[in-house]
């Protein structure tokens, strides 16, 4: 074999000499690999629905939605931060999940992800895998962390009032971390030592997550009902570790992308100021998504039902009431109020979504290769129908945004499998779909499975 062949277009542009020369694009180097262009999924829940208030209140202007439909449309001034980024971005309308007008109205989180039949769930199960696991499965392999699951208020829940939006394989909840320090280390703190101490100590702690599952499974046959709900939940977050343990293996040779973290404030908490609080979660999201840690992440940023820290948040912005109860209010005043809480959650995501622009891949900025779902599991209260939807970025997947879609009714889920589509998942059904969403945001050519 020539010695040539072995060789790529760079070293032979160095050189024997180093001298640096201009060479045409030869066939000799048309199969170097070209860099894939990476794709991301963030999905981003707000309890409670948006206001879309009562037409006699004469607020029409503070609608979540926008009120007309198609390319067209007016910004509501809830949603005015977001308007820098209407070519990045729309609103969907019409959408729900057919369980959803089924069941109980309070789980509405728990199923907004899955569109799971919680209403009449299997023996033995109780919900199904959620969007954000399911792309995971499809992009952990290129990634050092599988996925990042963040809340609130960390942690699961309990069912109707669950802590977290994400659920696994086999529709069991995922713990979800709440904490700006635990989620800065998880994701960037790098250890001094060698490789080699490196990977001894992560090959300890994955012997010892493993002897721990074990025990912890025997111990489980043991118990009665609710406390192995309990064990349940411990041994889901367990697996979870150790798929984390077993991907970092790969990545302790390659260091992570060089990164400026001088304007993060780590020691934030749910108790802080709300704005500074979700600046730092959505900061540390964008760098994530930047050093190529993650490609799925699932962020709930409220709780249903006057559930957590957060129902406080609004008193904390200096409104008069809590999140939940300015969901149920019909009044003008309680309704506005309701509004310029919208207006906060859009400023926080302008925000992001100009953080994700700043940053660059090596075929468009982070942005063009994200896409960002944002939205509710009901519109008014307790409703689970016309789910307030937002989809941004993904313009490198072939999104074609700067528009008010809406054809109602539209079952969510095959929201879901366009996403999945464009992401470049061959799937062929999620949850309840029937088919992905025609005459869309998403174009023939971004279902096409075509990797770009």
């Amino acid at each position: 074999m020539p010695l040539i062949s072995t060789i790529n277009r760079r070293q032979f542009l160095h050189g024997a000499a180093g001298a640096t020369l201009i060479l045409p694009r030869l066939e000799l180097f048309a199969n170097e690999a070209v860099p894939q262009r990476p794709r991301r999924f963030c999905a981003m829940y707000t309890a409670n629905g948006m206001c879309l208030p009562d037409p006699a209140n004469g607020i029409d202007e503070w609608s979540w939605f926008p009120k007309t439909t198609g390319r067209d449309f007016t910004f509501g001034k809830s949603t005015e931060p977001l308007s820098p980024f209407r070519n990045h971005l729309s609103f969907l309308g019409g959408l729900h999940h057919p369980s959803g007008t089924k069941a109980d109205p309070h789980v509405c989180s728990d199923m907004w992800l899955t569109g799971a039949s919680l209403h009449n769930s299997k023996p033995g199960t109780y919900n199904s895998v959620s969007l954000d696991q399911m792309i995971a499965q499809h992009t952990k392999q290129d990634c050092r962390q599988p996925s990042l699951v963040l809340s609130i208020d960390a942690g699961v829940g309990f069912l109707s009032r669950t802590g977290t939006i994400s659920y696994n394989l086999e529709g069991k909840p995922i713990p979800a971390e709440n904490s700006p320090q635990r989620i800065f280390d998880r994701l960037f703190r790098s250890n001094q030592d060698s490789a080699v101490a490196q990977r001894d100590q992560l090959q300890k702690r994955t012997r010892l997550v493993a002897a721990v599952l074990e025990n912890s499974k025997t111990l489980n046959q043991q118990l009665g009902r609710s406390d192995r709900e309990k064990m349940d939940q411990y041994l889901t977050s367990l697996n979870e570790i150790e798929l984390r343990l077993t991907a970092s293996e790969k990545w302790i040779d390659i260091p992570l992308k060089s990164q400026d973290f001088s304007h993060l404030k780590l020691d934030v908490t749910p108790e802080s100021e709300p704005g500074e609080y979700y600046r730092n979660m959505f900061d540390l999201i964008a760098l994530a998504f930047d050093a190529d840690v993650t490609r799925s992440v699932a962020f709930m940023l409220n709780r249903e039902d006057g559930m957590g820290i957060s129902d406080t948040f609004p008193l904390k912005l200096g409104l008069t009431r809590t999140h939940h109860n300015l969901s149920h209010a019909g009044d003008k005043d309680g309704q506005l109020e309701f509004a310029k809480y919208d207006l906060f959650l859009s400023e926080q995501i302008a925000r992001f979504l100009g953080q994700l622009q700043q940053y660059h891949d090596p075929q468009g900025t982070v942005l063009d290769n994200s896409i960002v779902l944002f939205g509710s599991g009901c519109s008014t209260t307790h409703n689970p129908t016309n789910l307030p939807t937002l989809i941004a970025g993904g313009s490198g997947m072939g999104l074609n945004h700067g528009t008010h879609w809406c054809q109602d009714p539209t079952i969510m889920c095959n929201l879901y499998l366009s996403i999945l589509h464009a992401m470049g998942i061959p799937e062929t059904s999620f949850g309840d779909s029937t088919g992905v969403l025609a005459d869309s945001i998403f174009p023939p050519s971004a279902l096409s499975l075509t990797a770009a």
